[in-house]
């Protein structure tokens, strides 16, 4: 399962870039919003960080409005990918998008249905939320499960990224349900590489190396 970073902060992006573990980056209104910078600009500079996806997301309300965005943020680089709503004129714009080898994202996926529609208009991924399910009380990783029974059971070629991720257990968790990928935040990504027996482990070798030999 490849690692996607969930930011739009450029310093986090390549700080998790020179670690070698992530794969990609997504980004979304709230992100952008959050860094207060121009999307076009962060977009370009994510690009020359990260040697994979960089998903973009529009901010149209309409179909129409999405296609036009769409093209423009994907012309700013190859890497770009065009992140789109759920919905019917997510899923119309998905369409003309993959058919014109405009690589989309539908995110905002809570159902197995959701995610059918939006891989049967073309979506290269498909993004259903892990935690924002957790949050009430569902079960965002079994959602993940079910999806990929799905595509493997039908031969779906869209890949699955798990997105919402709350920890590293769910890391864990949407890797053995069939994740294709999970993107996560800096400050998950920063807790999966901890673990406490890690730090007992390293503080007992370092004390034992100094009680043999004084350094």
């Amino acid at each position: 399962m490849k690692l996607f970073l969930d930011s739009a902060d450029c310093e986090e992006v390549r700080l998790a870039a020179e670690l070698g573990v992530i794969s990609g980056v997504t980004t979304n209104p709230t992100l952008i919003a959050r860094e207060g910078k121009d999307l076009r600009e962060t977009v370009r500079t994510l690009a020359t960080l990260v040697d994979g996806p960089i998903s973009a997301e529009v901010v149209a309300e309409d179909a129409e409005g999405m296609i036009e965005e769409g093209r423009e943020l994907a012309a700013i680089h190859p890497s770009v990918v065009i992140k789109l709503p759920i919905g019917l004129d997510g899923l119309r714009a998905t369409q003309v998008l993959s058919r014109q080898g405009i690589k989309t994202n539908v995110t905002l996926v809570f159902s197995i249905a959701q995610a059918l529609l939006a891989a049967r208009a073309g979506a290269t991924y498909v993004s259903p939320f892990v935690g924002r399910l957790d949050d009430l009380s569902a079960n965002g990783i079994s959602l993940v499960r079910g999806i990929a029974e799905v595509f493997t059971l039908h031969g779906i070629s869209s890949e699955i990224i798990a997105a919402s991720i709350r920890s590293p257990q769910d890391v864990a968790d949407a890797a053995c349900a069939g994740a294709h990928v999970a993107t996560v935040p800096y400050r998950v990504l920063l807790q999966m590489a901890a673990h406490p027996l890690t730090d007992l482990g390293l503080a007992r070798f370092r004390r034992d190396w100094k009680d043999a030999f004084g350094k």
